[in-house]
């Protein structure tokens, strides 16, 4: 079948791939409900006159929006989601048996401790614009901030840290009537009434007393870090990873409020972030060239100290992120990557990868037989205020796993990793070499390789990875022009 190999995708104008990185709010493709919104657009624009000031068509425009997207991303249907007490399921790295009762509770738990971030509204307006909500565009920003706060929960507070308000929200769902029990699937329904609180607490709080009033003082610490975290990401022009800052970094890869973001994009925006935030100095975030972790590269962006003992790994070097941007397809994704996908997954260090469907992106964190699991961004919700002293947190945490198949996976996509230390990032190297040449007996093309030394000893310039992320400007000709066979294998 004909598949574009993951390097050579690399060198693909954004315009000539089929995923949406180029594309502008409410194109040609985007459906009917996307053609009536735009001409509603225009015919409000057109009845201000030709003459009339910009500020105010913007303003016609971006109210005829909000109500467009109150409608789209307002509200969700909370459905069942099955699985099989068959197979185990995989979750950023650990693994859960549905047919044991401790190991639903236990992955419920952990799958509710992920930090969700969606689409939000009445926020303060972007800068320069009069957006006020990134409803319709903004989701491949927000798959990227949920990666980047795994990676940061991993960091603070460690792969077993989970949130102790998580189980208090939602609870799993009776087995499925109608099957037996040695074949049912566990599924999760909405929240059930809750029960009556004791008379000692008011029922009008529990939403807000998401932050434990009591515990040691370790817990306490934990719960502060928690809330932290979710502070570096709340849209205000302050936050360093809010939506804000990711658009105005953005805009030097040719973006601005309103356009469609990729998964290539999304990465050097992620990486950009945490390098300008002091606040997570002891972090870094490391972007693939060409489908190529350099092994030297990341030693130098973590830091090692000149003449430093060895003894303490973890003094050496800064965490570091890896974000490894790839495209597993031409118009859909090969199904050779998905074994060597799933394998990824299983790794504790793999903080899950952004992409999703075609022009709809999702987070992807786990996955059970031939689907993903999946935190999607796409539900729209006020703006929180967490400069209030106990800020509500339960918007920001999501308790219906998701799945969809992996055969609807956009292969436009980027999967992440972190490593505490150095000895972690070895290790890593290790596993990621091993799963990977495993793959590449049946694939041919590796997802993305590992190897040693510098990008500069291979040839390549410096500034590589920013040419790829600038947007291309053409003719139409050009954006439709047929693929070289360069630019197309088969595998």
């Amino acid at each position: 079948m004909n598949s574009v190999s993951p390097a050579s995708a690399q060198h693909l104008s954004q315009d000539e791939l089929p995923h949406s990185d180029g594309q502008q709010l409410f194109n040609s493709r985007a459906g009917v409900h996307g053609e009536n919104c735009r001409r509603a657009l225009s015919a409000a624009a057109s009845a201000h006159g030709q003459h009339s000031e910009p500020d105010e068509v913007d303003k016609i425009k971006c109210k005829v929006l909000s109500v467009w997207n109150k409608v789209k991303y307002g509200w969700t249907v909370k459905s069942k989601t099955n699985f099989s007490k068959l197979s185990p399921v995989y979750l950023f790295g650990y693994t859960y048996r549905l047919d044991r009762e401790e190991d639903v509770e236990r992955f419920h738990r952990d799958f509710s401790s992920r930090i969700w971030l969606t689409y939000r509204r009445e926020f303060q307006p972007l800068g320069g614009t009069m957006w006020t909500t990134d409803c319709g565009w903004g989701c491949m920003l927000r798959s990227g901030q949920m990666l980047l706060a795994q990676g940061l929960l991993l960091h603070f507070l460690g792969r077993d840290w989970t949130w102790p308000a998580g189980l208090l929200t939602s609870r799993w769902a009776e087995t499925e009537p109608g099957r037996s029990s040695s074949s049912s699937h566990p599924s999760l329904a909405p929240p059930p009434q809750r029960p009556p609180l004791p008379a000692s607490q008011s029922r009008a709080p529990l939403e807000l007393r998401t932050h434990p009033p009591h515990g040691s003082p370790e817990e306490l610490e934990k719960e502060r870090r928690h809330c932290k975290i979710i502070s570096w990401f709340v849209d205000r022009p302050e936050a360093p990873f809010g939506i804000h800052r990711l658009v105005d970094l953005g805009r030097s890869s040719g973006k601005k409020a309103g356009d469609w973001y990729g998964p290539s994009v999304t990465a050097h925006i992620v990486r950009k972030a945490v390098d300008s935030c002091s606040e997570v100095g002891s972090v870094a975030v490391y972007v693939s060239q060409d489908c190529t972790v350099y092994k030297g590269d990341v030693a130098k962006l973590a830091g090692r100290s000149e003449g430093q003992a060895v003894r303490d790994p973890s003094a050496e070097w800064k965490a570091v992120i890896i974000l490894v941007p790839m495209r597993l397809g031409g118009e859909s994704l090969n199904p050779a990557y998905v074994d060597c996908v799933k394998d990824l997954l299983q790794l504790d260090s793999c903080i899950g990868i952004i992409g999703g469907k075609p022009r709809h992106s999702l987070y992807f964190v786990g996955y059970q037989d031939d689907f993903l699991l999946y935190l999607d961004p796409h539900y729209c919700q006020p703006f929180v205020d967490t400069t209030r002293e106990d800020f509500p947190l339960e918007s920001f945490h999501c308790n219906f796993p998701r799945k969809t198949a992996f055969s609807k996976m956009d292969p436009s996509c980027t999967m992440g990793f972190y490593a505490r230390h150095s000895g972690e990032f070895e290790q890593l190297c290790l596993k990621l070499t091993q799963v990977l040449n495993a793959a590449a007996v049946k694939e041919k093309y590796p997802m993305f390789s590992v190897v040693e030394g510098c990008s500069q000893a291979y040839g390549l310039d410096e500034h590589c990875s920013q040419q790829v992320l600038q947007t291309q400007r053409g003719t139409k000709r050009d954006r439709v022009k047929k693929p070289t066979a360069e630019e197309f294998v088969v595998l």
